[in-house]
């Protein structure tokens, strides 16, 4: 015997992207509106990091720049992740760089030079906003049940947290 979609009210305008799911219409909302903010800062933040990449300068600059480059890799991989999980549940994302202005929390670096160990720190602090940031949308889906949000978020969790960890080990000695 097969397993019965749950019969869906008729499509609105608004629900153009709708997916069949289990997560009631407001959990689709909430869930989506969080990985919205979510991808708005983690491209803000893949942003900053490879931007430090590719300014950051003095003594120790090769490991410094390896270190940005393996970070800003690791942040740009989740970005598909995060906007497919809305899209999966039946939620939207972000659109263009504008859409990731108007919902990204980090604030954006546009200073011509700075200090290694400035650098290193903001990326720290900004990863520490992020880890705050994706233990409040965990909370959003463990209130809505979507377990498998949860998970991925817990990943990601543990990705900024080592993040933080390496930058502040290295710039507390600058």
């Amino acid at each position: 015997m097969k397993p019965k979609l749950a019969v869906l009210p008729p499509a609105q305008e608004t629900d153009s992207f709708h997916t069949p799911t289990d997560l009631s219409r407001k959990a689709v909302a909430e869930i989506s509106n969080e990985l919205r903010l979510l991808l708005a800062d983690v491209f803000a933040l893949y942003l900053k990091t490879k931007s430090f990449h590719w300014h950051i300068s003095g003594r120790h600059f090769r490991d410094y720049h390896l270190l940005l480059d393996e970070q800003a890799e690791q942040i740009f991989s989740i970005t598909d992740e995060v906007a497919e999980r809305a899209r999966k549940i039946g939620g939207t994302t972000l659109r263009s760089i504008s859409d990731i202005s108007r919902h990204q929390r980090l604030k954006d670096n546009d200073e011509e030079l700075a200090d290694p160990k400035e650098m290193l720190a903001e990326l720290c602090a900004d990863n520490q906003h992020l880890t705050r940031s994706l233990r409040s949308a965990h909370r959003v889906c463990e209130r809505h049940n979507d377990v498998a949000t949860t998970s991925m978020i817990e990943i990601w969790i543990d990705q900024a947290e080592r993040r933080t960890w390496f930058l502040f080990q290295i710039s507390r000695d600058l």
